[in-house]
Formats: structure tokens, sequence, C-alpha cells
């Protein structure tokens, strides 16, 4: 029986690194200084792209792994690494810390939409632009540019796959508000009023205070925030994939400039990366979701890795299990090899992934939570 137990243990291990390799619409990673990484079957390789941005960016292929387009917020690049036909004068920032969003529409074989957020509540606010992917000989032309959805907004700006299977929930924040916005996007479009609720700390004051990162656990029932400032925080709630409710915050204090946040992949730890506002004390620091209350995941709060760079930004789960971590001006990327360990078992390298001749910012691109439910043709 025991043996019995380790073939299968060891079956259903072989079956999910498949699974996890057989999705390809998160292959081809650009950002930072013209950088860019292929996932190939599972495997990183450094190449280098056309985009440039300080901060976020946003790409999308399809289930086969080949990039269909990518953008920094404000230009629209195709698969071949051309402008898109209308492809340039987007609302978003390039200092936005999730200045993009690409999303397939549901029923769709050939539209997608770009949502972009402004850089620090400005009066751009949240937008989103059509993409028709059936134009210009099948690379893609921009259809509709920068239409409205709400100013001012943070910088923060995901998606969750709707409860249905089919739908999203393009997820962001009011500005000098504590309103998370659910916006429905289906089969008729981009809904024109979201979901609001009330709920976790005001995102206000200093216009700085609308930077950092929001990102949904791998079953999409949990948010995390990041609220960047000298004496900033992480927020973590439930969300609703049903209604679009954000409910149940926990508010972590004390982590200065929190600027990234990623789930493992097991949705168990929550990585936040701080940067305490001091030269070399930029911190990757893990939360254990499992000890249950709000004051002892507080507790649980452990850093596991200090980097050489004196700033660190993004944090991104790759196709290959592992979290990559934005070290600006860098020509390396941390990893954390085992991200759904606890503590330092979970193995930080800050020298992890060389990005050839090419540099890291502060980003990485932006991906909606459940992609890979719906295939992309």
């Amino acid at each position: 029986m025991i043996r019995f137990r380790h073939f299968a243990a060891a079956a259903i291990l072989t079956l999910s690194s498949l699974s996890v390799f057989a999705q390809g619409e998160k292959n081809n990673w650009y950002f930072g200084k013209g950088a860019g990484i292929v996932f190939s079957e599972g495997t990183p390789t450094a190449t280098s792209s056309r985009l440039f941005t300080e901060e976020g960016s946003a790409t999308l292929s399809d289930k086969d792994g080949n990039l269909l387009l990518y953008t920094n917020g404000i230009t629209v690049w195709n698969r071949n690494h051309k402008v898109m036909p209308n492809g340039n004068s987007l609302m978003g920032g390039k200092s936005s810390t999730q200045s993009a969003l690409i999303l397939p529409k549901p029923g769709s074989q050939t539209i997608y939409y770009i949502f972009t957020t402004d850089i620090q509540a400005q009066s751009n606010g949240l937008r989103y632009s059509v993409v028709d992917m059936s134009k210009d000989g099948g690379s893609g032309d921009i259809v509709t540019r920068n239409n409205f959805m709400i100013a001012p907004a943070t910088e923060k700006l995901t998606a969750v796959r709707h409860s249905n299977g089919r739908d999203w929930w393009v997820i962001a924040h009011r500005w000098n508000s504590n309103g998370y916005m659910a916006y429905m996007v289906d089969a008729e479009g981009v809904a024109t009023q979201p979901v609001m609720s009330m709920v976790g700390v005001v995102h206000g004051g200093p216009n700085s205070k609308a930077i950092g990162y929001l990102v949904p656990s791998p079953d999409g029932t949990r948010l995390a925030a990041a609220l960047w400032n000298d004496d900033s925080s992480f927020e973590i709630l439930k969300f609703d994939r049903s209604t679009g409710k954000v409910s149940d915050p926990i508010h972590l204090k004390g982590f200065k400039q929190a600027y990234g946040v990623a789930f493992s992949p097991d949705g168990s730890k929550l990585y936040g990366t701080t940067n305490n506002g001091q030269m070399n004390k930029a911190q990757i620091v893990q939360f254990d979701l499992r000890t249950g209350s709000a004051d002892a995941i507080a507790k649980s709060a452990t850093i596991i890795g200090t980097s050489g760079s004196p700033s660190i930004g993004a944090l991104q789960l790759g196709p290959d299990g592992k979290i990559y971590v934005a070290r600006k001006d860098n020509y390396y990327l941390g990893v954390i090899n085992k991200p759904n360990a606890k503590g330092t078992a979970s193995e930080y390298a800050d020298n992890g992934f060389h990005l050839g001749k090419q540099k890291s910012d502060l980003g990485l691109p932006n991906f909606p939570q459940g992609l890979t439910r719906q295939s992309i043709k």
C-alpha cells in the first residue's frame, strides 16, 4: 500500500505539472528596460522587446504560448513587435504600478480589452480600449481607445474569472476612498457601473499612496493589496466570484514602501515587497495565511530575503511555479524557488534569473486570475 500511495502521489504530481505547462497564455513576459522572459514548457529564457516602462506592463499569448500583444499602458505592440494601428496614446502611465491589463472578451475569439490606470490618481483614471485581432492580417488593430470608466482611481488593477467560468470581474480602487470597484465584463461588454464594496482602509492622502499592487489568489477567492508610503501596509480581503463583493479585510501594518504582492501557488502564503526607505534594505516578507486569525497572520510575518538592490518592486508567479521579483535597474530578477514552503525554506535567490543585456525596473507583467480556464485561439 505504501508503494502504491507513493506511485499515485507521483502520478498526480506529474499530471499537475503537465497541466501547469499545457496553457501558454502567460508564457511571454515583457517589462522593464526592454527586458523579457519566454517560458517554454515551464523553462524561462531571457529575451528582449520594444517595451520600456518604469513600472506597469501587460502581455498576452495564446494557449500554445504564441505572443498576441503587449503594452506599457500607452503603446500597444503586436505579435511581430510592431506598434498596432491606433496603438499609441492609451491613457495609462508607464510609471503606474499596474498601468495595463489585457482580457479576452467572453464569447469572442478576436476581441480583447486593454484596461489602463493613470499615475498617482491623476485625471485620466481607469479606462479601457478594444483590440480586434482579426484586423491587420490577424496582427490586431485598436478599434476604440480610452473609454472612460472612473476617475480618480489608484494605480491598482486586476481581474478575476467569474464563478460561471466565462465572464470577468475587473477590480480597481477609488481614490480617497475605501471603495473597491468590481466591473463585470461579459459577452455584452464592460459594465458601466461597478459593484462597490466600501471596506478596509481608505486609499488616499498624498498622491504617492495610490502606488502599489492589487492581486488575486490563484483560486480568486482572496485579494491582496500593497499600500505604498513611509508608514504603509498590506491588506488581505475576501472576494466573492459570484457577486463581485469584497469583504473581511485584514490590515497588516508597518511595512514601509510596500509595493508588490503575490500569493503562493497553493494559496497558503502571501509575499510582499518592502523597501523600508533605506539603501540596501529592500526585503521580501512572507505571511502564513493558514495560521487563521488576523492577529496570527500578522505575527507570522517572516523576512525570507533581503536584496542587494536598493529598490525592489513587483512579484509575479511564473508558469514554472516560482515567484519572480523585480529589482530596479538590475540585470537579475530575484526568484522565490519554493513559494509554498514556510519561511526561509521558500529559498529566495537574489540573483535568481539573469536577464541578459536588458534590465528590470519596478514592474512585471500584469495577468488576471483564471486566464487559462478559457482557451484563447
